[in-house]
Parts: C-alpha cells; structure tokens; sequence
C-alpha cells in the first residue's frame, strides 16, 4: 500500500483553482511536494501535461520511484484511448475518471428522469474503453465522484467484466450518495483499483446533511477499518491524499424530489445513514472554509497547508503499521 498526492486537497496552493492567482503547479513540483511529504507517488491530472515532454516527466518519476496515477473525465472511449496512451507513456498503472452527471452532493435532479439512459452511455464507452486498458495494461478505474453509487459501481463493473476495469474509491463521497463510508468499501472492495483519501466533517441542514472537508482522522470516515477490508483483496493498491473541496456538499437526502432516479433504497438503509449523520454531526456552528468566508489567498492557502499537515501527521504512520 502505497500513499501519493493528489493536486485537488490544496488547489489555492498549487494554482488549480482559477481564484488562486497563482501559477499552476507542473508535474515535477508536483512530485518534488510529494517527495517533500514523505510519500511515494502523485495523481497527475491530463491537463497538467498539456505543455510536458512525456518522457522527461516520465523519468523524473522512474528515477525518483514515484508511483503516477493518471486522472482524466468523462466516458468517450476516443478520449479516454488518447489518456490511456499517455498513460502508458508514463508508466502508469492506474487511469483514474469521473463520469459525472449528477451535481457534487449526490443531486440527480438535473438529470431527473434520464439518469437510466445516462448509465448505459456510461457502460457502453467504459466497455469499450476497458478493452483498450486491457490492451495497454493499465488500469482504468471510475471514481465515485459524488455521482454514482455502490450499486452503480458493482454493476459497471460486473458488466463490463474485466480484468482492468475496477474503482477508485474515494472514501469521503459514500456520504454523498447516502452511504456510510465502511459499508460501502466493503461492498465494493473488491474491485478497488486505486483509493483517494478523504475524510469529512458533517452538520446537519433542514433538508439533510453537509458535508465540510477536515484533515485526515478528524472526521467521520473510519480509516483503520477502511485499511484492514482494503487489505484483504488488494494488498499493492495505490492511495492519494485528496482532501475536500474547499465549498461544503449539501446532501439534500430529504428533499422530496431527491430520490428519484436512486436505486432502491430501503427504509432500514435510510435511516442507518441518518442515524450515522446524526451521531456524529457536528455542534450548529459556523461550517464555513475560509474560501466561503472570502478570506484572502493567502489565508486559504495556510489552511490547504496546515489540513495537509494534519493529514499526514495521521495517516502516514496509519498505512506504516497497516502495511
């Protein structure tokens, strides 16, 4: 088990987010960071390579024995072929995508009554992207991005059946589709290609819960019971820490017209997630991250940091003792 960076928990520091001003990290300050960290790889955005020599990128890593996992959007197979490609070029062993479709917070609405046809969009370009990964030799792995759930994900993957194709399981999002965090890597572990590290503190809202970013082992996400199933069925697995956005998800699990286009769901199934919410939902107190509070740049950039310091002063030796 080995542990990256992601560039998406500090994306004011590394100049990801447009607002930031500051200039957008490349590939090998990205690693520099990672190795600066202790930790043994990166997640590498496509777009970060636009204007990179492969190759050099490529033997900064080799060179470095950092692990790359690639991440890309979308479900078109032509693009998605073209990422693999780069993939390959690279070394990586994991190409990491989210199909979308839903709003971040699990909100179908925007696609209400489509949602079904969307799905078999999403399986008829990830089946035939899947055989070009397995061509490769890279995996190809569907995040759960706030958008699919676990029932979506098992069946993606036992439809399109192969060998390549499996999930990056980010375990602070099973609280966007109303799953606990545990249950739902167990469900789908697995398949588990490839992990982000996340955790989430929660609050309760009148139509449901937030869910607001924290570092690493200060929220609700169990992470020593997380590493014992992972480690059950995919002992060589890569993970990244990627912490929470810098805008709270508003799970709205009680509005009326949330649950349309979910997959049955239980009344036992519910009200396990509500009563998970509810113990352990945060005092009413202002949630708010500093980019919510218009803070300077400057202020949000110290709290990306100091999240990330946190994270790592929990995690490292967790995965240390784990492995």
């Amino acid at each position: 088990m080995r542990i990256g960076l992601s560039v998406y928990g500090t994306t004011f520091g590394m100049g990801i987010h447009p607002a930031s001003g500051h200039p957008t990290i490349t590939p090998r300050q990205l690693m520099d960071k990672a190795i600066a960290a202790g930790l043994e790889g990166v997640d590498l955005p496509v777009s970060l390579m636009k204007s990179e020599d492969t190759t050099t990128v490529a033997h900064y890593a080799q060179e470095r024995e950092l692990f790359i996992t690639l991440e890309t959007e979308g479900y078109d197979p032509v693009k998605l072929a073209s990422a693999i490609d780069l993939g390959v070029s690279l070394g990586v062993g994991t190409l990491r995508k989210v199909v979308g479709g839903a709003k971040l917070g699990g909100d179908r609405r925007a696609l209400a009554g489509r949602w079904q046809s969307f799905l078999q969009e999403v399986l008829a370009g990830l089946r035939e992207a899947s055989t070009i990964a397995e061509r490769a030799g890279v995996n190809l792995a569907v995040e759960n991005h706030q958008d699919l759930a676990s029932e979506e994900l098992l069946w993606l993957c036992e439809a399109i059946r192969s060998p390549r194709f499996g999930i990056t399981l980010d375990t602070g999002n099973p609280l966007a589709t109303a799953e606990e965090p545990v249950d739902f890597a167990r469900r789908v572990a697995p398949y588990v290609k490839n992990v982000h590290l996340k955790d989430y503190q929660v609050y309760m809202s009148n139509e449901g819960y937030r869910l607001v970013r924290c570092p690493l082992g200060q929220g609700v996400v169990d992470f020593p019971t997380l590493f014992r199933i992972l480690l059950e069925v995919c002992t060589h697995i890569t993970m990244s820490i990627e912490l929470g956005a810098l805008e709270a998800r508003h799970v709205r699990v009680l509005a009326d017209d949330y649950w349309s286009d979910y997959p049955p769901r239980t009344a036992a199934q519910l009200a396990r997630i509500l009563r998970f919410v509810q113990d352990h939902a945060g005092p009413p107190e202002d949630w708010r991250t500093p980019y919510e509070l218009k803070e300077p740049v400057k202020a949000i950039i110290a709290y990306e940091d100091q999240q990330l310091v946190a994270s790592l002063a929990y995690i490292l030796p967790l995965s240390a003792k784990a492995n």
